[in-house]
This record gives structure tokens, sequence and C-alpha cells, in this order.
């Protein structure tokens, strides 16, 4: 019988996905700008401008908050994940359904669940996060460090300011992260069987090869990514610039203030902007993220008698 090391799981995990994480860092930073600047120009545009006027040290701007606040988070997520993936899949044996159903619906529930568990941690780190990400552009404060941030935040608006968008965040993650899993799941199983491989993987003679897993654990993931991306990135756009914007006129900012200052900037186009770094990170995303975790199960594995 495979279980997996608890402990194991959780110190590979945390190196690995820290480790996507500063991969996919800058197209987060120029998505959050792109949806922020009033006239931010196209990706990669705005790739070129942060790196000549600050570096490589800007389009990593609040990757340090972001690697190190999210090391509780990771572990959180990933068991989360996994518990609600194992009761979902018990619960849904006793339904006559096709198998890709079943691995859909079980991986986008522990998706969602894993999500919303984890959505009382992340909102506060995302605010800091991607205050430091849009330092200097206007309606933004300025903040020195995570700390400064936090204390700004506060001062202003007391603790709950730390949770702006928090309802968005929800509405955007859950059923992102579920769309994003349960795509995964479904498309994994179908192209297995158009590889000729059965439900367990055994109707081929031979197991597939650790090439063959990370191909198909690939174009799964990329296309969970690309298509979460697409439907979800207009609640992002407004749930961005709700967390980081000031300049309102006056008063506590809201999400029909938000959407009304960005449809008078840029029409409801403006709903979309930075769409392309965001659905490059979250293809990359799918692919890597998923690929990591699999990868993190396999190395976790011990076997008992």
């Amino acid at each position: 019988i495979f279980r997996l090391d608890k402990t194991r799981f959780h110190v590979i995990g945390a190196v690995l996905l820290t480790a996507q994480q500063a991969l996919l860092h800058p197209t987060a930073v120029v998505k959050t700008r792109m949806q922020v600047a009033a006239e931010a120009g196209r990706g990669f545009s705005v790739f070129r401008s942060i790196l000549r006027s600050d570096g490589i040290a800007g389009i990593y701007r609040g990757f340090g908050t972001s690697a190190i606040g999210s090391l509780p988070g990771r572990a959180l997520a990933l068991t989360s994940l996994e518990v609600s993936k194992d009761v979902t899949l018990k619960y849904l044996e006793k339904f006559d359904m096709p198998e890709a159903t079943r691995l859909g619906i079980a991986n986008g529930v522990a998706g969602m669940v894993s999500n919303l568990v984890s959505c009382g941690y992340y909102v506060p780190l995302d605010v800091v996060r991607q205050r430091l990400m849009v330092q200097g552009l206007p309606g933004t404060t300025v903040c020195h460090g995570p700390l400064d941030a936090i204390y700004k935040v506060i001062k202003s608006e007391g603790f709950r300011g730390l949770y702006r968008g928090f309802g968005l965040t929800t509405l955007t993650q859950s059923p992102s992260t579920a769309l994003c899993w349960g795509v995964y799941g479904a498309s994994q199983h179908l192209i297995w069987r158009a590889c000729g491989y059965g439900d367990e993987l055994t109707s081929k003679v031979e197991k597939p090869s650790h090439v063959e897993m990370i191909a198909v654990q690939s174009a799964a993931g990329m296309a969970a990514g690309a298509c979460s991306s697409v439907i979800t990135t207009p609640v992002d756009t407004v749930k961005t610039r709700l967390q980081v914007m000031d300049n309102y006129g006056g008063g506590r900012p809201s999400v029909m203030k938000t959407v009304k200052n960005l449809v008078e900037e840029d029409g409801w186009w403006g709903f979309y902007r930075g769409v392309g770094p965001r659905f490059v990170n979250m293809s990359l995303c799918g692919t890597t993220m998923i690929v990591t975790y699999e990868l993190i199960k396999r190395l976790s594995v011990k076997q008992q008698n």
C-alpha cells in the first residue's frame, strides 16, 4: 500500500512550488501593472518599460513577500486538496458515471475546497504583494516594503483593509481553481484514452514512461490554465484594482466605483486588461503547477507493509 510521507510532501512541495513561482512571477507583475495603469500598453512593452526603469528587481517586485508568506498557505492548500479529492472520489464511487466525469468532478471539488480554505490566508498577502508590484503608478500609495504596506493599509482602513477584494477573490479563484482542476482531471483522462491507455493506464502491455506522463500532464495542465484565464480575467481585473488603488476621489474604494472607473478609462474592453500576460501566466502555471504537484506526490510516496 502506498501512502504519502507528509513531511517530505510539504518540504518538497515548498521548494518546488517556490521555484515555479519564481519562474512565473514576472508575468504576474506585468499583468498587475497592466490592470492598474491608466495607459499600460501591450504586455511586452510594459515588461521592457519595467526593465528599463527598475532592472531585474522591477519584474520581481513583491516576490520575497509572496514566496516567504506563501509557505504556510501552500501546506494548507496541498493538504486540503488531497483530503477533499480523496473524500469526493470515495463518495462518487456509488454513482454510475464515466471515469472522466468522476475525475473531473473530484478534481474540481478539491480545487474549490482548497481555494476556499486558503483564501482567508492569501487575500492579505495578495493585497500587500500587489501593492508592492504597482509602486509609482497613479492612484497607488508608496510603500517601503511589506511591513510599511501593512501599516499604511491598517492605518487608513483598519484590519478590514487587508481583506479588500475578499469577495471578488473568492468569486474569481474558487470557480477558476475548480475549473482548472476539473478540466485537468477530465482532459488528462481523455488524452490517456486517446493514446490507447484505459482508465487505470493498463490497456497497453507497458505502462507509460515518465516522458509520456509529463507530456500528458503538461498538455492537460495547459488546457486547464488557458480555459480558466479567459473566463475569469474580467473579475480578476476589478479585484486587482480594488485591492491596490486608493485615489477614487475620497471614500473607501468599492466594486461599483472600480467598475465605473474602469469603463470610463477603457470601455468594456478594459475588463480584459492584462489578459495576454494572464493567459501566459495561467497556461504555464497550469502546466508547471500540476506537473510539479504530480512530481511532489511521486517523490513523497512511501511503502508500508
